[in-house]
Protein backbone atom coordinates (compact mmCIF):
# COMPACT_ATOMS: atom_id res chain seq x y z
CA UNK A 1 0.00 0.00 0.00
CA UNK A 2 1.29 3.50 -0.76
CA UNK A 3 2.20 5.65 2.07
CA UNK A 4 2.07 9.32 2.27
CA UNK A 5 5.80 9.64 3.97
CA UNK A 6 6.87 13.49 4.73
CA UNK A 7 10.53 14.44 4.74
CA UNK A 8 12.25 17.44 6.78
CA UNK A 9 15.44 18.22 5.65
CA UNK A 10 18.05 20.59 4.76
CA UNK A 11 17.72 22.46 0.94
CA UNK A 12 17.51 19.51 -1.39
CA UNK A 13 18.43 22.11 -3.74
CA UNK A 14 22.25 22.51 -1.68
CA UNK A 15 22.56 18.40 -1.01
CA UNK A 16 25.69 15.98 -2.29
CA UNK A 17 24.05 14.33 -4.99
CA UNK A 18 26.45 11.32 -5.02
CA UNK A 19 26.98 10.90 -0.93
CA UNK A 20 23.53 12.15 0.23
CA UNK A 21 21.87 9.75 2.81
CA UNK A 22 18.51 11.39 2.96
CA UNK A 23 18.71 11.36 -0.64
CA UNK A 24 18.90 7.41 -0.97
CA UNK A 25 16.00 6.79 1.57
CA UNK A 26 13.96 8.82 -0.26
CA UNK A 27 15.26 7.10 -3.51
CA UNK A 28 13.79 4.32 -2.07
CA UNK A 29 10.85 5.36 -0.78
CA UNK A 30 9.73 6.01 -4.25
CA UNK A 31 10.51 2.93 -5.77
CA UNK A 32 8.38 1.28 -3.24
CA UNK A 33 5.42 3.30 -4.55
CA UNK A 34 5.22 6.04 -1.64
CA UNK A 35 4.08 9.41 -1.87
CA UNK A 36 6.49 12.36 -0.82
CA UNK A 37 6.59 15.45 0.76
CA UNK A 38 9.11 17.88 0.97
CA UNK A 39 9.49 20.24 4.03
CA UNK A 40 12.05 22.23 5.58
CA UNK A 41 12.01 23.04 9.58
CA UNK A 42 10.89 26.98 8.87
CA UNK A 43 7.78 24.92 7.21
CA UNK A 44 6.53 23.48 10.15
CA UNK A 45 4.09 25.21 12.52
CA UNK A 46 1.22 25.05 15.08
CA UNK A 47 -2.15 25.95 15.23
CA UNK A 48 -3.27 26.09 18.38
CA UNK A 49 -2.73 22.39 19.21
CA UNK A 50 -2.21 20.81 15.62
CA UNK A 51 0.48 20.28 13.97
CA UNK A 52 0.84 21.47 10.16
CA UNK A 53 3.22 22.75 7.38
CA UNK A 54 3.88 24.17 3.73
CA UNK A 55 4.67 20.79 2.49
CA UNK A 56 5.46 20.19 -1.29
CA UNK A 57 4.75 17.48 -3.29
CA UNK A 58 8.24 15.64 -3.98
CA UNK A 59 9.60 13.57 -6.47
CA UNK A 60 13.19 12.18 -6.66
CA UNK A 61 15.59 10.84 -9.46
CA UNK A 62 18.47 8.93 -9.58
CA UNK A 63 20.11 11.60 -11.85
CA UNK A 64 23.14 13.68 -10.56
CA UNK A 65 21.79 16.40 -12.95
CA UNK A 66 18.37 16.41 -12.45
CA UNK A 67 17.68 14.64 -8.80
CA UNK A 68 14.45 15.92 -7.55
CA UNK A 69 10.77 17.90 -9.02
CA UNK A 70 8.52 19.95 -6.59
CA UNK A 71 5.33 20.75 -6.81
CA UNK A 72 3.57 23.93 -5.36
CA UNK A 73 3.70 23.57 -1.45
CA UNK A 74 0.24 23.31 0.19
CA UNK A 75 -1.15 23.72 3.21
CA UNK A 76 -1.32 20.28 4.95
CA UNK A 77 -1.94 18.17 8.65
CA UNK A 78 1.28 16.42 9.39
CA UNK A 79 -1.10 13.74 11.53
CA UNK A 80 -2.63 13.09 8.15
CA UNK A 81 0.90 11.73 7.22
CA UNK A 82 1.60 8.18 7.79
CA UNK A 83 5.63 8.66 8.71
CA UNK A 84 8.14 11.70 8.60
CA UNK A 85 11.45 11.29 8.50
CA UNK A 86 13.25 13.82 10.87
CA UNK A 87 16.53 14.17 8.86
CA UNK A 88 17.51 17.84 9.95
CA UNK A 89 21.61 18.05 9.77
CA UNK A 90 23.14 19.49 13.20
CA UNK A 91 23.54 21.80 14.87
CA UNK A 92 21.37 21.16 17.63
CA UNK A 93 20.06 24.61 18.50
CA UNK A 94 17.08 25.77 19.84
CA UNK A 95 15.28 25.89 16.53
CA UNK A 96 15.93 22.14 15.80
CA UNK A 97 14.52 21.53 19.45
CA UNK A 98 11.24 23.75 18.64
CA UNK A 99 10.76 21.21 15.59
CA UNK A 100 10.70 18.34 17.19
CA UNK A 101 7.95 19.91 19.83
CA UNK A 102 5.95 20.31 16.33
CA UNK A 103 6.57 16.27 15.15
CA UNK A 104 5.84 15.17 18.56
CA UNK A 105 2.24 16.88 18.17
CA UNK A 106 2.02 15.32 14.31
CA UNK A 107 2.90 11.95 16.38
CA UNK A 108 0.08 12.45 19.09
CA UNK A 109 -2.00 13.12 16.10
CA UNK A 110 -1.38 10.00 13.57
CA UNK A 111 2.22 9.86 11.84
CA UNK A 112 5.29 7.72 12.77
CA UNK A 113 8.26 9.94 12.93
CA UNK A 114 11.27 8.74 12.24
CA UNK A 115 13.20 8.99 14.71
CA UNK A 116 10.93 9.68 17.63
CA UNK A 117 11.35 13.45 18.60
CA UNK A 118 11.54 13.33 22.37
CA UNK A 119 14.78 10.67 22.07
CA UNK A 120 16.06 13.18 19.63
CA UNK A 121 15.88 16.21 22.10
CA UNK A 122 16.98 13.14 24.82
CA UNK A 123 19.63 11.31 23.30
CA UNK A 124 22.67 14.11 23.07
CA UNK A 125 25.08 12.20 20.35
CA UNK A 126 28.22 12.39 22.60
CA UNK A 127 26.20 11.82 25.72
CA UNK A 128 23.92 9.09 24.90
CA UNK A 129 26.57 6.97 24.50
CA UNK A 130 27.93 7.12 28.21
CA UNK A 131 24.52 4.94 28.68
CA UNK A 132 26.51 2.26 27.59
CA UNK A 133 29.85 2.04 29.83
CA UNK A 134 30.98 -1.10 28.99
CA UNK A 135 31.09 -0.14 25.35
CA UNK A 136 33.24 3.11 25.84
CA UNK A 137 36.70 4.72 26.17
CA UNK A 138 37.76 6.63 29.34
CA UNK A 139 35.32 10.08 28.96
CA UNK A 140 34.52 12.79 30.60
CA UNK A 141 31.26 15.34 30.29
CA UNK A 142 32.27 18.99 32.26
CA UNK A 143 32.74 22.54 31.48
CA UNK A 144 35.13 22.73 34.70
CA UNK A 145 38.95 23.39 33.50
CA UNK A 146 40.23 22.06 36.74
CA UNK A 147 38.18 18.55 35.89
CA UNK A 148 39.28 18.59 32.35
CA UNK A 149 42.78 19.01 33.01
CA UNK A 150 43.37 16.51 35.58
CA UNK A 151 41.77 14.10 33.15
CA UNK A 152 44.21 15.27 30.36
CA UNK A 153 46.93 14.66 32.85
CA UNK A 154 45.66 11.20 33.90
CA UNK A 155 45.20 10.06 30.10
CA UNK A 156 47.94 11.88 29.01
CA UNK A 157 46.49 12.05 25.17
CA UNK A 158 42.58 12.80 24.98
CA UNK A 159 40.47 14.32 22.57
CA UNK A 160 38.60 17.32 23.46
CA UNK A 161 35.28 18.28 21.16
CA UNK A 162 31.78 19.63 21.50
CA UNK A 163 28.75 18.25 22.37
CA UNK A 164 26.66 19.81 19.31
CA UNK A 165 28.48 19.69 16.06
CA UNK A 166 29.49 17.16 13.29
CA UNK A 167 30.93 16.70 10.86
CA UNK A 168 34.59 16.75 13.03
CA UNK A 169 34.14 20.29 13.60
CA UNK A 170 35.95 21.84 16.77
CA UNK A 171 37.52 19.00 17.41
CA UNK A 172 41.40 18.68 19.32
CA UNK A 173 43.55 16.64 20.09
CA UNK A 174 46.21 17.19 22.69
CA UNK A 175 48.90 15.21 22.73
CA UNK A 176 51.25 15.03 26.55
CA UNK A 177 52.37 18.42 27.53
CA UNK A 178 50.45 20.07 24.57
CA UNK A 179 51.15 23.91 25.34
CA UNK A 180 47.60 24.84 24.09
CA UNK A 181 45.63 23.19 26.46
CA UNK A 182 44.38 25.71 28.68
CA UNK A 183 43.74 27.88 25.41
CA UNK A 184 41.75 24.90 23.59
CA UNK A 185 39.70 24.58 26.79
CA UNK A 186 39.14 28.01 27.24
CA UNK A 187 37.81 28.67 23.87
CA UNK A 188 35.75 24.87 23.64
CA UNK A 189 34.38 25.72 27.05
CA UNK A 190 33.74 29.95 26.96
CA UNK A 191 35.61 30.63 29.90
CA UNK A 192 34.09 27.42 31.68
CA UNK A 193 30.51 28.39 30.67
CA UNK A 194 29.81 25.24 28.17
CA UNK A 195 30.09 21.49 28.75
CA UNK A 196 32.16 19.74 26.77
CA UNK A 197 33.30 16.25 26.44
CA UNK A 198 36.88 14.63 26.95
CA UNK A 199 37.80 11.18 25.50
CA UNK A 200 40.68 9.14 25.89
CA UNK A 201 42.68 8.99 22.42
CA UNK A 202 42.18 6.03 20.95
CA UNK A 203 45.23 4.91 18.44
CA UNK A 204 43.07 2.88 16.31
CA UNK A 205 41.99 5.71 14.73
CA UNK A 206 44.58 5.14 12.60
CA UNK A 207 42.63 2.09 10.96
CA UNK A 208 39.39 4.32 10.77
CA UNK A 209 36.58 5.88 12.58
CA UNK A 210 33.73 3.63 11.90
CA UNK A 211 30.33 3.98 11.33
CA UNK A 212 27.89 1.46 11.93
CA UNK A 213 24.14 1.56 10.52
CA UNK A 214 21.25 -0.05 12.57
CA UNK A 215 17.87 -0.29 10.95
CA UNK A 216 14.79 -1.12 13.63
CA UNK A 217 17.33 -2.53 16.08
CA UNK A 218 19.34 -4.80 13.44
CA UNK A 219 22.71 -3.80 12.26
CA UNK A 220 23.68 -3.65 8.55
CA UNK A 221 26.34 -6.21 8.32
CA UNK A 222 29.09 -3.86 6.71
CA UNK A 223 30.21 -0.53 8.00
CA UNK A 224 32.29 2.10 6.34
CA UNK A 225 35.89 3.09 7.88
CA UNK A 226 36.46 6.94 7.56
CA UNK A 227 40.19 7.11 7.19
CA UNK A 228 41.93 10.06 8.64
CA UNK A 229 43.48 11.91 5.93
CA UNK A 230 47.79 12.01 6.33
CA UNK A 231 48.05 14.48 9.35
CA UNK A 232 44.84 14.87 10.74
CA UNK A 233 43.04 12.87 13.74
CA UNK A 234 39.71 13.30 12.21
CA UNK A 235 38.21 10.49 10.18
CA UNK A 236 35.21 12.38 9.23
CA UNK A 237 34.39 12.57 5.46
CA UNK A 238 33.47 16.16 6.10
CA UNK A 239 37.02 16.57 6.94
CA UNK A 240 39.10 14.92 4.27
CA UNK A 241 38.83 11.46 5.62
CA UNK A 242 38.51 8.51 3.05
CA UNK A 243 35.88 6.05 3.05
CA UNK A 244 36.76 1.98 3.18
CA UNK A 245 33.35 -0.23 3.35
CA UNK A 246 34.15 -2.97 5.53
CA UNK A 247 32.24 -6.08 7.12
CA UNK A 248 31.28 -5.77 10.89
CA UNK A 249 33.80 -7.67 13.12
CA UNK A 250 33.05 -9.73 16.31
CA UNK A 251 33.32 -6.48 18.55
CA UNK A 252 31.37 -4.44 16.23
CA UNK A 253 28.25 -6.61 16.31
CA UNK A 254 28.62 -7.00 20.26
CA UNK A 255 28.67 -3.36 20.78
CA UNK A 256 25.71 -3.06 18.35
CA UNK A 257 23.98 -6.02 21.05
CA UNK A 258 24.56 -3.99 24.31
CA UNK A 259 22.55 -1.11 22.40
CA UNK A 260 19.95 -2.67 20.46
CA UNK A 261 17.05 -2.67 22.80
CA UNK A 262 17.42 0.55 24.29
CA UNK A 263 17.23 1.78 20.56
CA UNK A 264 14.24 0.36 19.48
CA UNK A 265 12.65 0.69 23.06
CA UNK A 266 13.51 4.67 22.48
CA UNK A 267 11.80 4.56 18.94
CA UNK A 268 15.34 4.89 17.08
CA UNK A 269 14.75 3.33 14.04
CA UNK A 270 17.41 4.50 12.10
CA UNK A 271 21.02 4.92 14.22
CA UNK A 272 24.57 5.63 13.41
CA UNK A 273 26.87 3.96 15.61
CA UNK A 274 30.70 5.45 16.05
CA UNK A 275 32.88 3.11 16.87
CA UNK A 276 36.92 3.24 16.77
CA UNK A 277 38.92 0.48 17.53
CA UNK A 278 37.43 -1.54 20.17
CA UNK A 279 35.23 1.43 21.60
CA UNK A 280 31.56 3.14 20.99
CA UNK A 281 32.22 7.20 20.63
CA UNK A 282 29.18 8.37 19.59
CA UNK A 283 25.75 7.29 18.48
CA UNK A 284 24.25 9.11 15.64
CA UNK A 285 20.14 9.33 15.57
CA UNK A 286 19.65 13.12 14.27
CA UNK A 287 20.51 12.20 10.34
CA UNK A 288 22.70 9.11 10.23
CA UNK A 289 24.63 9.43 6.83
CA UNK A 290 27.03 6.54 5.22
CA UNK A 291 24.22 4.60 3.08
CA UNK A 292 25.58 5.57 -0.38
CA UNK A 293 29.21 4.83 0.73
CA UNK A 294 28.16 1.26 1.50
CA UNK A 295 24.91 0.43 -0.58
CA UNK A 296 27.88 1.23 -3.35
CA UNK A 297 30.11 -1.71 -2.27
CA UNK A 298 28.16 -4.17 -0.82
CA UNK A 299 24.33 -3.45 -2.44
CA UNK A 300 22.95 -3.42 1.15
CA UNK A 301 19.80 -1.43 0.23
CA UNK A 302 19.96 0.38 3.49
CA UNK A 303 16.96 2.50 2.29
CA UNK A 304 14.44 -0.12 1.10
CA UNK A 305 15.35 -1.87 4.75
CA UNK A 306 14.58 1.56 6.31
CA UNK A 307 11.23 1.90 3.99
CA UNK A 308 10.54 -1.78 4.88
CA UNK A 309 10.99 -1.31 8.72
CA UNK A 310 8.32 1.68 8.97
CA UNK A 311 5.58 -0.29 6.64
CA UNK A 312 5.71 -3.20 9.09
CA UNK A 313 5.40 -0.82 12.12
CA UNK A 314 2.72 0.92 10.27
CA UNK A 315 1.08 -2.30 9.21
CA UNK A 316 1.71 -3.52 13.16
CA UNK A 317 -0.67 -0.29 14.63
CA UNK A 318 -3.71 -1.50 12.85
CA UNK A 319 -3.91 -5.14 13.88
Amino acid sequence: MALKIGVVMDPIAEITYYKDTTLALLLAASERGHELYYMEPTDLYLNKERARAYASPLRVFDDSEHWFETDAAADIALGELDAILMRKDPPFDTDFIYSTYILEAAQRQGAMVVNNPASLRDCNEKIFATHFPQCCPPMIVSARMDQLKNFYKEHGDVIFKPLDGMGGSGIFRCKPQDPNVSSILETLTEHGRHLIMAQKFIPEISNGDKRILIVGGEAIPYALARIPAAGETRGNLAAGGRGEPQPLTERDRWIVSQVADELVARGLLFVGLDVIGDYLTEINVTSPTCVREIDRAYDTQIGAKLMLAIENRLADRTH
